[in-house]
């Protein structure tokens, strides 16, 4: 069996001409962020095939100010002219949300099925700045070229229409790259899983399995969309007064369960949330909802008596311009809760979202409105294979090598586990940027690719290593003081400092001032640098930086940031 090790001992030996290999710009050791490489070809003239190029959320206090986060693509960016085509699993915003921002970096065609290519297209037409993006949809089931690969599409389901898992044909052998998937024969919107399909390609051999490792540590079976929605019309119909349902706006299964329950209860379905919305008339417009579909937008919510309202808002990760944000502050201009109504919260917790949906949650809870979430009921399932789907998968596809993919490392180590447990002979786990060697030899790690993360950061894409998030990341810890100080060419003090001291303490444990403290430090610096010496104003603001620097580290224990202005006036230089 194959090593984990990325020991380099093998990395080179014996290898030459033509390979297939596989590796990740993100999706390995971290849920979301989905980006993955397959590689085909003698090392330095290989052709490329990326498959899913997504988003993932920042971390709260690690990421001050970042929107999204982004795999950096510098690595495939130097390949030139090798990446064939970037092939979409379906529509979720960690495989699909960053193309739109950084397809102008790759250029190469996409491909994806109906419902997620009109996905994107939407989001294209609302954020895309008139950008052009080459789409070619691909039906469900479809069997297409790109560069040296022959693909074909596997339905699986997931909690969104039209999951697909890929079949990548090489002269190297057949790759089986899952994307997100379970096995659900009642999915209430689109397709049940070709099972069969995924049977045959057992018999007809895998050289290797791609795999979902996200629900690695759960046993069992993931329950039926159709169990929820179900779950959900006993908990509507038992409510008295206004119920909210917050989900993934894309997932439009729920959507429609909740459509339903509203129907059979006799209330009606109110909308808020732009996402939502767009997902609906995507849904709409590729037949998976009806095109009769009646829904009120949410100026209509404060019409409603308080028992004929069921509302569908955003949110449900505690997005913070999202509504139901809005409406836990009482800062929503239609939308307002009181005590006893439900909300819903019918999602998981993206890890990372804890803290801000937790806040949502205690900001309702004071209102008095009702929280039911996956903890208290059935309100939620998975889209991602549990123990006995992964056990399933393996004893039909019987693949010689596995390799985990999306999840987090400890999830990657539990899939391996498993698959090992199923016979695979050959199992890697790598991580982010390490270069999996599929054929020919022994499957495994023989070299490590640049890997990086980028930040949006408002209308910006910025390096996620250093620059203005990492600044802002240690402003945050420990604070900045702004010191402004203006003397003469010759050295003379001209005015007394300006002090501005931001995110630091007003007093110290005695009490003093901190500003004192600070202009005590200055006043001291000052008088100790002889006027010809002061005459160097880098000399100076060093000086100034350091002498500060360590007398509020003194008083507070935490060294600032700190920054010291000093203009020379009166005369030329020198």
């Amino acid at each position: 069996m194959a090593s984990n090790s990325t020991e380099t001992v093998a990395k080179r030996a014996g290898r030459g001409g033509d390979e297939l290999v596989f590796l990740a710009l993100g999706g390995l050791g971290e849920v979301g962020m989905n980006c993955y490489l397959y590689g085909l070809g003698p090392e330095g003239k290989r052709r490329w095939l990326m498959v899913d190029l997504g988003i993932t959320f920042p971390e709260g206090e690690f990421d001050p100010g970042v929107d999204v986060i982004l795999p950096d693509l510098k690595f495939i960016q130097g390949q030139g002219a090798g990446l064939a085509g970037l092939v979409l699993t379906h529509a979720h915003e960690d495989h699909i949300g960053a193309v739109i921002e950084l397809w102008p970096r790759i250029r190469c065609p996409v491909y994806a099925t109906p419902f997620t290519a009109a996905f994107l297209k939407a989001k294209l037409a609302e954020h895309g700045n008139g950008l052009k993006i080459p789409i070619t949809e691909v039906p469900l089931g479809g069997r297409f070229e790109v560069g040296p690969f022959s693909l074909e599409l596997v339905s699986l389901t997931h909690s969104i229409p039209e999951p697909s898992g890929i079949v990548i044909d090489t002269p190297h052998g057949r790759l089986f790259h899952t994307g997100d998937w379970k096995f659900d024969q009642h999915p209430l919107v689109g397709q049940p899983a070709d099972e069969a399909r995924v049977q045959r390609l057992g018999e007809e051999g895998v050289l290797a399995l791609i795999g979902d490792s996200t629900n690695a540590f759960r046993d069992g079976h993931s329950p039926s969309e159709l169990e929820v929605a179900n779950s959900l019309a006993g908990i509507i119909k038992g409510a008295n007064r206004r119920v909210l349902v917050t989900s993934f706006a894309s997932n439009v299964a729920r959507i429609r369960a909740v459509a339903d329950a509203a129907r059979s209860t006799g209330r009606q379905l109110v909308v808020a949330g732009r996402a939502l919305h767009r997902a609906i008339q995507v849904a709409i417009d590729t037949g998976y909802l009806p095109q009769g579909f009646q829904w009120s937008d949410q100026q209509e919510f404060s019409y409603l008596a308080p028992e004929k309202v069921l509302a569908l808002v955003t949110g449900s990760q505690g997005e913070p311009r999202a509504a139901l944000a809005r409406i836990a502050d009482n800062d929503h201009p239609e939308v307002s809760l009181t005590k006893g109504d439900l909300i819903i919260f019918s999602s998981r917790t993206i890890p990372g979202n804890e803290k801000s949906i937790s806040r949502i949650q205690n900001k309702l809870a004071r209102m008095g409105v009702d929280i039911v979430t996956d903890n208290e009921a059935l309100v939620h399932v998975t889209g991602h294979p549990r123990r006995d789907e992964l056990r399933q998968m393996y004893g039909w596809v019987r693949p010689k090598i596995a390799v985990p993919m999306h999840g987090e490392f400890r999830h990657l180590r539990e899939h391996a586990r498993i698959a090992r447990e199923a016979g695979v002979p050959e199992i890697v786990t790598p991580i982010n940027g390490e270069v999996v060697l599929l054929a020919p030899g022994p499957a495994r790690i023989v070299d490590q690719a640049p890997v990086a993360r980028l930040f949006r950061d408002g209308r910006l894409l910025v390096p996620g290593e250093g620059g203005a998030v990492r600044e802002r990341r240690k402003l945050a810890f420990v604070g900045l003081a702004a010191i402004s100080l203006v003397m003469s060419r010759k050295g003379e003090i001209l005015a007394d400092p300006e002090i501005a001291l931001d995110g630091i303490p007003y007093e110290d444990a005695a009490g003093m001032s901190m500003e004192d403290i600070v202009f005590d430090a200055v006043e001291g610096t000052l008088k100790g640098i002889p006027p010809a010496r002061r005459r160097d104003p880098d000399m100076v603001r060093e000086a100034l930086r350091r002498s500060v620097r360590s007398a509020i580290d003194q008083a507070w224990g935490k060294k600032p940031i700190v920054k010291v202005f000093v203009a020379m006036v009166g005369g030329p230089k020198g």
